[in-house]
């Protein structure tokens, strides 16, 4: 492709990371990261989504133990990541609130990667949220029970290189 530029450049180079330092991420680099969020397209224009983040790592420790307990590991899912960023939403409030919790999650996983920050996308907060103990988490945080997880990043310093980019597959685009 002739075009360059930047954005397009974070697209192709933002890679999943799986090992973090264990350094905490600059107040800073949090907030650029999650105003991306904020600025992802919702249906309607609605900005139905509910972004959470979560630097205490007791906070970070439950959510572990959660996510692991139903993957069925006793490993760390978020990759010992110090931040995890949780996108939540409600299916009463949009018919479109998984794809708008995905766009969240997408901007501020290409916001990372411009900064230098790592991510990686995290499943089974669905599951998580629609527990017993979940629900307790959300009652916690001011959250109404009505809104489910959608996904979460991992967000750190890399522990790693970036990965490269795979070959895109043939037959990926088709133009009629």
């Amino acid at each position: 492709m002739s075009i360059k530029n930047d954005v397009l450049e974070v697209i192709k180079k933002r890679r999943s990371i799986r090992k973090f330092k264990p350094e905490q991420i600059k107040k800073d680099e949090l907030e650029a990261v999650l105003e991306a969020g904020t600025f992802a397209p919702t249906g309607g224009g609605a900005q139905s989504p509910v972004i959470v983040a979560v630097q205490n790592p007791a906070a970070i420790a439950e959510l572990v133990k959660m996510n692991a307990a139903i993957l069925g590991s006793s490993g760390n899912p978020y990759y010992g990541a110090p931040t995890i960023v949780l996108a939540l939403a409600s299916p009463k409030a949009r018919a479109t609130y998984v794809e708008d919790a995905s766009c969240v999650l997408q901007n501020m996983m290409l916001a990372a990667h411009a900064i230098g920050l790592g991510s990686c996308w995290i499943h089974r907060e669905k599951e998580m949220f629609s527990s017993a103990e979940g629900k307790a988490l959300l009652k916690q945080w001011g959250i109404s029970e009505e809104f489910v997880g959608v996904g979460s990043i991992a967000l750190g310093y890399p522990d790693c290189e970036f990965p490269a980019a795979a070959k895109r597959k043939d037959g990926y685009i088709v133009k009629v």
